[in-house]
């Protein structure tokens, strides 16, 4: 009988201490290709700092044709963001995993950096420059209807 109180004492004890934790369950990574990329995202962070108040960079990647549509105010005045257009490639590296490339269209030539995608979940992703790895950009999912709006 003192073994059965023990027991069910012991078990209350742990159903109560799982009760107390706090859920920490994440997001499950996501495979990285066109089709999981897709969409619209705002940049939320550049190089572990948030973006300056009233300021944004907006990016729509289309999966059916690998084009993208960016509005940002980062390099314009605010109350007149720019709209830049091009293509964009993903290919698979071996060592360092899916890097994401671009070009822009109006002979703008190529994207500053290619970058390698990670952590790529349904609502955020990170892009790690190539040749700079401590050039980092954190994403984060928005509704279409929020494209170009601050």
């Amino acid at each position: 009988m003192k073994r059965i109180k023990t027991i069910l004492l012991l078990s209350l004890c742990a159903l109560l201490s799982a009760c107390n934790k706090p859920a920490t369950e994440e997001e499950p990574y996501l495979e990285i290709n066109r089709n999981n990329i897709s969409g619209v995202w705002e940049l939320s962070q550049w190089n572990g700092n948030d973006l300056a108040e009233g300021s944004y960079f907006h990016i729509n990647l289309v999966r059916n044709d690998g084009t993208f549509t960016i509005l940002q105010n980062l390099d314009a005045f605010p109350e007149s963001p720019r709209e830049i257009t091009g293509r964009y490639d993903l290919v698979q590296d071996d060592v360092l995993g899916t890097v994401i490339s671009g070009l822009y269209d109006h002979d703008s030539g190529f994207w500053a950096h290619d970058y390698v995608i990670s952590k790529l979940t349904a609502s955020s992703m990170v892009w790690t420059a190539v040749d700079d790895p401590d050039f980092v950009q954190l994403f984060k999912r928005i509704e279409v209807s929020e494209f170009g709006k601050e």
